[in-house]
């Protein structure tokens, strides 16, 4: 077997733990609930006193300049960076700050950054199989044979990520879209309710970056989707609701018209 499966056999699937929801009342329909949450790294405050609701079901973009707090603000929600303070919920009555990342994980939420991260020399579809959701270790993965419902699953995912046609491709013969795309299929076979996507159209062609629009749009709905993301193009084609972050807080948020046209925004970002 070789060193990527080595290595994918090596991780363990934690449970996750959930908070007390005392909090619940607060979140109503909302699927994510931060408040007050501040992250110092050296005296600089990365979020400061930052406070967003993300709704059950609805897509999100996030934009702003660099420094904003764009990439902190995932890591407090994916668990990689712990705030000097506020609160973060999840689905109601998850703690996040009281959860490790793979518990963050396994508890719903999936992060895809910039960079496809894919096993090259598998193809897509055991690419989609070792992502797959499972009370089981990844040995025995790798050693059963598929379930109809697990092959329905998997050909669900491809055609929802349009690589039917490739299934039996290596995944490093992809196009840079395509393997992102890839990824994002593969967070979907983990059946996470909110899905966190970081600039997914960097170095992408014309044609796969209207792909990728059609794709996170079809997934709003059945999931939340939270795009960060500097090209305003794509953002306007995809856009219900934007929130520009600024110096680690809230600065403006609404419909894309509204924040195009604040005066604070195109100050701060827009007119750069």
């Amino acid at each position: 077997m070789n060193t990527e499966l080595r290595q994918a056999a090596s991780v363990e699937t934690p449970r996750p733990a959930v908070a007390a929801a005392s909090t619940a009342d607060l979140l109503h329909g909302a699927i994510l609930y931060l408040q007050g949450i501040t992250v110092s790294f050296d005296g600089f405050r990365a979020l400061d006193n930052l406070s967003l609701t993300i709704e059950r079901g609805e897509l999100r973009c996030i934009i702003g300049p660099n420094g904003a707090g764009k990439s902190t603000m995932m890591d407090v929600v994916t668990g990689k960076t712990r705030p000097d303070a506020g609160t973060a919920y999840f689905d109601r009555n998850v703690d996040l700050l009281t959860l490790s990342e793979p518990e963050i994980a396994l508890a719903g939420i999936g992060r895809k950054f910039q960079k496809p991260t894919v096993f090259e020399r598998q193809p897509v579809l055991v690419n989609l199989e070792l992502a797959m959701k499972a009370n089981k270790g990844v040995w025995s993965t790798l050693l059963a044979t598929l379930r109809g419902e697990e092959r329905d699953r998997i050909d669900s995912v491809l055609e929802t990520i349009g690589l039917e046609t490739l299934r039996d491709a290596p995944a490093g013969a992809l196009s840079h879209g395509q393997k992102q795309w890839l990824e994002i299929g593969m967070l979907l076979m983990q059946e996470p309710q909110l899905l966190l996507v970081d600039e997914p159209v960097a170095g992408m062609t014309h044609q796969e970056t209207d792909r990728t629009a059609e794709l996170l749009v079809s997934l709003a709905g059945s999931h939340s989707v939270v795009v960060v993301e500097h090209d305003m193009e794509f953002v306007r084609s995809i856009a219900r609701k934007v929130t520009v972050l600024h110096e680690g807080r809230v600065l403006a948020e609404g419909a894309m018209d509204d924040v195009q046209n604040n005066p604070k925004v195109v100050e701060v970002y827009l007119g750069s």
